[in-house]
């Protein structure tokens, strides 16, 4: 009977931990309650499109399917965060679904970044970015990558990194805020930084970035651009998640002094005027955690895409009614300005409930203008495709 009794204590305490975590932190998880060997058909007709447009799974079952690259040959890597493993998937008869899977690599320490650049693919873990040379030639065999650099912090709070190369040919690597909010000395905290291929040369790039797990540059200015997740714990509608613009180096972007351009941090906004800071390119919503984007070049879809940015909203995690598991459209106008946000693909949320079946990622577009969507959730990647033509 004493034993019971602590067991009855010990399951009464975590409930009540559990209420008071909900209300006083509004935890609102989604709850993910299929493993990937385990998942039904996706219920791909509740995602809305616009007219013209059409959703089809490219694969299913690829657990945690986080940040993906092309390479010229058509191989798709895709990088995981809590699976630890990356993927290389191939679509040999070019019906737009992948039908070879490779496992590159096991036991990652969140290996969530992948970038292709002349013949290597390279990963990023939380502390260093590995490269598997000639990477084409070695899927199907056992590959031992090389550490071009091993000196990125240790702390997996925001510790996962979307890596990419810049017109520059460099490698951009982002390193995020260890905490929530917090001022570090360290400068290479809530930071972007880049390196020469082989690792050399690294330095940091730009500055007061809580943290960005999905970047791009525009196809006609190559000026950078970047999503950054907003602060938690100061309500359900503020920060506003944001889409920034680099129009240069060594700029600063508020963390954490400044959110949203124009609120001052209850903790250290009175060391710093939100005026002394780059202000958003664009606000994308409280909460609603904008990972990856991607511009538009391809020719496909209609004219009016042509260099506007599509960013994947993963949704949020403690908003008391959940936000964003959806794809907006940012348009910009003739000079670069954001003119709206609006969506483009939504359908994973159902608000009716406060339920979701899936989480968007990241984007990557295929040499045929269709574009693939990441989803960490539904363990799933998705094409979205254009035609004219009645469908």
């Amino acid at each position: 009977m004493k034993f019971l009794r602590i067991i009855l204590i010990l399951i009464l305490i975590l409930v009540a931990a559990g209420i008071f975590v909900k209300y006083y932190y509004n935890v609102n998880p989604p709850l993910q309650l299929t493993s990937p060997d385990q998942q039904e058909e996706l219920p791909l007709q509740r995602l809305k499109v616009p007219q013209g447009f059409r959703v089809d799974t490219y694969t299913t079952g690829i657990e945690d399917a986080r940040s993906m690259a092309l390479s010229p040959q058509g191989t798709l890597y895709v990088g995981t965060k809590s699976a630890g493993k990356v993927y290389a998937l191939r679509d040999l008869n070019g019906d737009f679904k992948a039908d070879t899977l490779f496992t590159i690599l096991t036991g990652g320490n969140m290996p969530n970044g992948v970038a292709f650049h002349k013949g290597s693919l390279y990963v990023a873990e939380v502390n260093r970015i590995l490269r598997f040379s000639d990477i084409e030639n070695g899927l199907g065999k056992p590959l031992v990558p090389e550490v071009i650099y091993d000196h990125f912090p240790t702390e997996k709070h925001h510790g996962w990194k979307y890596i990419a190369f810049g017109p520059d040919n460099k490698l951009y690597v982002p390193v995020g805020a260890p905490c929530n909010i917090c001022l570090s000395d360290e400068k290479v905290y809530a930071s972007l930084t880049r390196m020469n291929p082989d690792g050399s040369e690294f330095e940091v790039c730009q500055q007061g970035i809580r943290n960005t797990v999905g970047f791009d540059w525009h196809p006609v200015s190559g000026q950078l651009w970047f999503t950054d997740n907003g602060r938690d714990l100061m309500g359900d509608d503020v920060p506003q998640c944001e889409l920034n613009q680099a129009e240069k180096d060594h700029l600063h972007f508020g963390y954490p002094f400044c959110h949203q351009g124009d609120i001052a941090d209850p903790e250290f906004g009175k060391q710093k005027s939100c005026d002394e800071f780059v202000k958003p390119a664009a606000l994308m919503g409280p909460h609603t955690a904008p990972l990856g984007m991607e511009f538009y070049t391809g020719s496909q879809f209609p004219a009016t895409y042509q260099n506007q940015i599509f960013v994947a909203r993963h949704g949020s995690w403690n908003r008391s009614k959940k936000s964003g598991y959806d794809i907006c459209i940012v348009t910009l106008d003739s000079t670069g300005t954001v003119e709206s946000v609006k969506p483009f693909v939504e359908g994973w949320l159902d608000s009716s409930i406060d339920d979701v079946w899936g989480r968007p990622v990241d984007l990557e577009q295929l040499p045929d203008g269709s574009l693939l969507i990441s989803d960490d959730f539904a363990n799933a990647i998705y094409r979205i495709s254009y035609s004219s033509e009645k469908q």
